[in-house]
């Protein structure tokens, strides 16, 4: 597990150095994974009416629900480098 977080940790900064922003749905993945990965289950309620970013992004770890935090990791991992492949990366 160990080996695990590590990779998870490098992927972590890696994501801040892509070339170009990736397309909101990317973010919301990227955001969602993450927050699954190291929180687990959504654990706040949902954000109010006009806080239109903040639902989006709720909403998309609420459908992370029930993963497994190494499940989690492993996507978010993958994630990561097909965005850098897609979005280029400056180590």
């Amino acid at each position: 597990m160990a080996d695990l977080q590590a990779k998870f940790d490098t992927a972590a900064a890696e994501v801040k150095q892509l070339k170009a922003r990736p397309a909101d749905e990317d973010m919301l993945q990227i955001y969602a994974l993450f927050k699954q990965a190291s929180v687990g289950d959504v654990n706040t309620s949902r954000p109010g009416i006009f806080d239109f970013t903040g639902k989006a992004k709720w909403d998309a770890w609420e459908k992370q629900k029930g993963k497994a935090k190494e499940d989690a990791i492993n996507e978010y991992i993958n994630l990561v480098e097909q965005l850098k492949q897609k979005y280029g990366f400056e180590p």
